[in-house]
């Protein structure tokens, strides 16, 4: 939920909405800077057929021709592919859109998806389920390589509820205690009182053994690295029973599905569940396993099943698993086209490209973590005469002569009809910028016996190679703005570039230094990247992220970095083993902020633990400088004084 200052007709900033509970009146830095995507002239300003300019109306015509060949077979050549629903208006759109077409396929994808996150839930439950935390609550919490405080639904209001708990304000020497298992290091993990580096693929196997501890009949599997201290796991599970019901373990996205049926299972025993975790129905609309079928659309296109798809949104030529072979695949295709804010890769291989409306440009709505509805705003008029999702859909189902506005509209109308006054209703609305008693209620949900009881299979062996979502442009979306170019990577405060990251000793023991060139080949496929050496990085394991390396992202992206998701397979999106180094002798030249603020000496930021705190409130002021700003020595003024100061 956003706030948008408007000068002269024109969005200038964007900040939280004090009224979302996802926001709390904060943002983070993919909000802020959407609004130089909306500007950017990069964007696509016409519709593209074949690559050459053709007009939206050519463009209608060709498509009743497509959809008036499927309707003789009831849609059974036809595929609509989208990214994450989570607006009930546009997914209504779509459902009309399938019966008019009974044997077409919906499918959603996006790169860097929580497919995980979801088959846990129906490991444990029975049923995809939305898991919502409430951070407030919790005196302990413990992260399984998840960096929950800045990434994933409810992170900004996440942050805001944990940095609260730490607050020792007006004499109050009391806070929250954070313990962080992780692979590559995150922000939250740079947070944790108690931090330990863990390769990915051994997770499990430490939360297996946690499990046990805290009571839990648990299947033998493989013993716990012995890179973890012998006092560590019990140390960390009397700490979690002292705070039964005050508690929170959290499992990281990228993390296997068992691993968040099993966190499920040690939170419901610790008694957290309602507590400090409770759960809802699912946000996205018609949930999926989006990898599966992203798999299934390969396969469909390869037998020749599909002859018309349509793209809304989304990047599947660039971003779906190399070994998919998409960049081949949608050429094959009869009829396809795109809705996108740019002509990249995808839009390239489509027979029509139509340029998307911003989202400060449509009408439309979303779901927050929680469930609570927003109704988007827009606050000025499509720059390049984009078109909305609500549009495009529109178009699909024959709505030609309705505009979003009223698409969104009525479609809440239909949902509300207990109200009385729906105008009075829909304002409030508008002004708010939340629709009220929209957030989804907590469900009861019934743990699946033996969970925890479920054999496991050994951690492979061999150099680890885990894939996570670059920190400033995710997946690749976000390529083309310079803000988050520019913008520092939290920790090794590099900008504009990707790396392999890795620890200092296996870096020692593989003779590469940071800015060394390497190839990585894993599972048949190389690239080029270059090395970071990161105190913190879990040994043996070699960390690459996605969203660079863009061939057609716009003047700003295109060209940058090293495209990581052509080595990552279909079979292990997120952690595999058997990756092979190679050194090439040459160097890549990074660019990175981290030493540009030094302070000579002095201190930035003053650290004291709780213990230091109570005995010193005040350490933090001591041994100040007397004239910190000045860059003379002091003078002893005996008499008068004067001062200068220039008014800007």
């Amino acid at each position: 939920g956003v706030l948008v200052e408007s000068d002269m007709a024109r969005p200038t900033k964007i900040e939280g909405n004090p009224d979302h509970p996802g926001s709390l009146g904060a943002s983070d830095a993919f909000a802020q800077a959407s609004v130089l995507g909306l500007y950017d002239p990069d964007r696509s300003q016409v519709e593209i057929r074949d690559g050459r300019v053709g007009s939206w109306t050519e463009f209608q015509s060709e498509l009743s021709a497509a959809l008036a060949e499927e309707k003789g077979a009831s849609g059974a050549g036809l595929r609509l592919l989208t990214t994450t629903i989570t607006s009930p208006s546009l997914a209504a759109q779509i459902r009309t859109l399938l019966k008019t077409f009974p044997s077409a396929k919906w499918y959603q994808y996006e790169s860097v998806g929580r497919d995980n996150v979801r088959e846990g839930a129906k490991i444990a439950f029975g049923e995809y389920t939305n898991t919502v935390y409430r951070v407030e609550r919790a005196e302990v919490i413990l992260t399984l390589d998840s960096d929950f405080l800045t990434s994933g639904p409810g992170s900004v209001r996440y942050a805001r509820e944990f940095a609260r708990k730490r607050r020792v304000d007006d004499g109050e020497a009391k806070m929250n205690r954070l313990y962080a298992v992780e692979s590559t290091p995150t922000s939250t993990g740079a947070m944790a009182d108690h931090r330990l580096r863990l390769r990915a693929s051994e997770i499990e196997s430490f939360a297996r053994a946690l499990a046990r501890q805290l009571g839990l009949s648990v299947a033998a599997g493989p013993d716990v690295p012995s890179s973890v201290p012998a006092e560590w796991i019990p140390a960390l599970a009397r700490d979690l029973k002292q705070h039964a019901g005050a508690c929170l373990v959290v499992a990281g996205d990228q993390q296997p599905a068992i691993v968040h049926a099993l966190v499920h299972a040690i939170n419901q025993t610790l008694g957290n569940f309602d507590k400090t975790v409770y759960f809802t129905q699912p946000i996205e609309e018609s949930p999926i396993n989006q990898w599966q079928f992203i798999g299934e659309l390969a396969a469909d296109i390869r037998a020749g099943k599909v002859s018309t798809l349509l793209i809304s949104g989304g990047n599947p030529a660039y971003d779906a698993p190399a070994d998919l072979g998409f960049r081949e695949l949608l050429p094959k295709v009869k009829f396809s086209v795109r809705l996108g804010l740019y002509e990249d890769e995808t839009s390239a291989l489509c027979r029509w490209h139509i340029p998307q409306a911003h989202s400060l440009e449509s009408w439309g709505d979303a779901r927050a973590y929680d469930g609570t509805i927003t109704v988007i705003q827009p606050l000025i008029a499509p720059l390049y005469a984009g078109k909305s999702e609500h549009e495009f859909l529109g178009l699909l189902n024959g709505q030609t002569g309705k505009s979003p506005h009223d698409i969104v509209r009525e479609f809440w109308q239909t949902q509300m009809t207990a109200i009385t006054h729906f105008d009075g209703f829909w304002e409030k609305t508008l002004r708010d910028g939340v629709m009220a008693g929209t957030a989804f209620p907590p469900k009861k949900v019934s743990m699946k016996p033996g969970i925890s009881e479920q054999a496991t299979a050994a951690p492979p062996q061999g150099l680890e190679i885990i894939f996570r979502p670059d920190s400033t442009i995710w997946d690749g979306r976000f390529a083309n703005n310079g803000w988050l170019q520019e913008l520092p990577k939290p920790l090794t405060k590099l900008t504009w570039d990707s790396v392999a990251m890795l620890s200092p000793k296996t870096a020692q023991r593989l003779g590469l230094n940071s800015e060394d060139t390497i190839e990585l080949k894993y599972l048949g496929r190389t690239i080029l990247a270059p090395v970071w050496v990161m105190p913190g990085h879990a040994d043996e394991s070699v960390s690459v992220f996605l969203g660079y390396g863009r061939t057609r992202a716009g003047r700003v992206g295109t060209g940058a970095g090293f495209d990581a998701g052509w080595i990552r397979p279909y079979v292990t999106p997120w952690i595999g083993a058997g990756l092979e180094i190679r050194k090439t002798g040459k160097r890549w030249s990074l660019a990175t902020t981290q030493t540009h603020s030094t302070m000579e000496g002095r201190d930035l930021v003053r650290v004291a633990t709780l213990e230091e705190y109570r005995k010193n409130p005040k350490f933090a002021q001591a041994d100040v400088e007397e004239n910190p700003l000045s860059l003379y020595p002091a003078v002893k003024y005996e008499g008068y004084s004067w001062g200068m100061a220039v008014d800007l």
